[in-house]
């Protein structure tokens, strides 16, 4: 039998090792996911979304009710904030499909306007980058808005289906990266 005491420790380098190898193959995985079941991802993600948001205005609702240093002025706010949130959560996670829609529809909404507002900052001179950068960002940016406020269903499960492949590739090259088996 093998003492356990005497055992040594793996390496950092090992470990390392180790951890890139397994975001790697995470990596891998969840773009084949993607790819092989685009709409059980985006369903997978509107679940999500709604848990995040349930959990979110039922923390808001406690906080309202709970927190003795807040205004009545403040806990009405809060709380009333809380139960909208609480309701969104409720709807999105009662119809998955409708919220990846509705998400895309508002992405696609801001986009639109921080492409706007972009474009007006390069033109007024309120850009810390170059303006040309910043005009052509501010373009990129309304197009997006327009392909996802126009066609919100197909630019979803377009960049669902380029994700896949983006982490697919990230995996693919986070192999190839990893560190050295020994310090030189």
């Amino acid at each position: 039998m093998s003492d356990l005491s005497t055992s040594t420790p793996p390496s950092p380098i090992a470990v390392e090792r180790g951890f890139v190898v397994a975001v790697a193959i995470v990596s891998i995985v969840l773009g084949i996911i993607a790819l092989v079941w685009p709409n059980a991802t985006l369903v997978t993600v509107a679940l999500l979304f709604g848990a995040h948001l349930v959990a979110a205005g039922v923390f808001r609702l406690v906080v309202a009710i709970a927190a003795g240093n807040l205004t009545a002025r403040f806990r009405w706010l809060l709380g009333l904030l809380g139960a909208l949130i609480l309701v969104a959560g409720i709807v999105a996670l009662a119809n998955p499909t409708q919220t990846v829609i509705v998400l895309a529809v508002i992405v696609g909404a801001g986009w639109l306007i921080d492409g706007i507002a972009a474009i007006t900052g390069a033109l007024g001179g309120r850009s810390a980058l170059p303006r040309w950068l910043t005009v052509i960002g501010g373009v990129v940016s309304i197009i997006g808005g327009i392909v996802l406020l126009a066609v919100p269903g197909w630019a979803v499960g377009s960049l669902v289906l380029a994700g896949g492949w983006i982490l697919i590739a990230i995996g693919v090259t986070t192999l190839f990266s990893l560190p050295a088996k020994t310090v030189r």
